[in-house]
């Protein structure tokens, strides 16, 4: 396994319409290369035929393709997760199925590796989105960078190269929930960022809602910083001391003017405006706290229904499909045991078949 220097992770989701044209571009680009490498898909619960191509594709290219399939949609992050515990190159380049980022580019992420940075980030050069998109991209960029410090400048764009080391520390976390691009630049020593293409869906819709973005992104704040609680602190400390000086004021009106006799809209606007300051507060408190509840929990992060690889064994090789055996990377003993007491009862019917055949009879 020393040689190989690359894993090429692609999570795959209700991709069947645009799979084979993924394969037709991606194999030649990875040959071109002339590097041992290997690609690992994730089969994240797919409803469509999505799982029983990449068994197709796994049987045209076993040496090279290793295919994961979950036992439901647990999510993209989830999904780079599991091929990350289960990736074996010393480069581990991440790419989205859906073709908007060019498999022909990835080898200009690894130059940029060469010239000794172990985290290369990507920027679309010109982003064939919707409009509100671009907007909410940019504003999200711009927050994130102020709250976490981390310096992202396309963080929507999956499309990028971690070394073996970066991988290893992500690996070693448990987070339930993370966004892994700025999870890993926590890691990294030297990041860059190289500038690649972007077209449009090879087919398909995308699988990212407005809900699921404001979640992802809600996620990536509340994961790395403590500085929207932060500021709501010292937002409820400055919403104090106006509240004394507004009172200070109409004390002092009233002594001097008389009492207001119209100013019930004005208070209940600035009544709104403090409830809805706390509403949103409590929120974000609530964010942190279901974070908390997720994580004690300690359920599997994700569940595995099979892994196909081509192992070596001896001097050939063979196809191993671990079925259902594998929760969050460790081995479910409740699914080797049944297997373990089928082969007792074959041994025992080898040993006394009269036995077995009068029971049958």
């Amino acid at each position: 396994m020393s040689a190989l220097q690359l894993s090429v992770v692609i999570p795959v989701y209700n991709e069947e319409q645009g799979l084979q044209a993924l394969f037709d571009r991606l194999y030649p680009a990875l040959d071109k290369l002339g590097i041992g490498y290997e690609v690992l898909f994730v089969n994240d619960g797919s409803r469509d035929r999505s799982a029983a191509i990449l068994r197709e594709q796994f049987q045209k290219r076993p040496e090279v393709t290793r295919v994961i399939l979950f036992n439901g949609n647990f999510g993209q992050h989830m999904a780079i997760m599991a091929a990350f515990e289960h990736s074996r190159g010393q480069r581990v380049v991440t790419l989205d199925a859906d073709l908007q980022n060019p498999p022909e580019d990835i080898g200009l992420l690894l130059a940029k590796m060469d010239e000794g940075h172990d985290y290369v980030g990507s920027i679309r050069r010109q982003r064939n989105d919707s409009a509100w998109r671009h907007i909410a991209s940019r504003a999200m960029n711009g927050l994130r960078e102020r709250i976490t410090r981390i310096k992202m400048t396309d963080q929507g764009c999956m499309f990028r190269a971690y070394d073996r080391h970066i991988v290893d520390a992500v690996n070693s976390c448990k987070e339930v929930s993370t966004f892994i691009p700025a999870l890993a630049y926590t890691f990294a020593r030297n990041p860059a960022e190289v500038v690649v293409g972007h077209e449009e869906r090879a087919a398909g819709e995308s699988k990212y809602s407005l809900y699921s973005l404001i979640r992802l992104n809600f996620d990536l704040m509340t994961s790395f910083s403590l500085v929207p609680l932060q500021m709501f602190s010292m937002m409820g400390m400055l919403i104090s001391v106006f509240s004394g000086l507004f009172f200070v004021f109409l004390a002092i009106r009233r002594l001097v003017i008389g009492p207001e006799a119209e100013g019930l809209f004005t208070l209940f606007a600035l009544m709104f405006f403090l409830i809805g300051i706390a509403l949103f507060g409590i929120g974000l408190l609530g964010e942190y706290i279901g974070r908390i509840y997720q994580q004690v929990r300690h359920r599997p992060r994700y569940l595995i229904e099979a892994v196909l690889e081509e192992q070596e064994k001896g001097k050939g090789r063979r196809v191993k499909s671990s079925q259902a055996d594998v929760v969050a990377g460790e081995v479910n003993p409740f699914a080797v045991a049944e297997p373990k007491k089928r082969k007792a009862k074959a041994a025992d019917e080898t040993a006394h078949p009269s036995l077995f055949s009068d029971a049958q009879e």
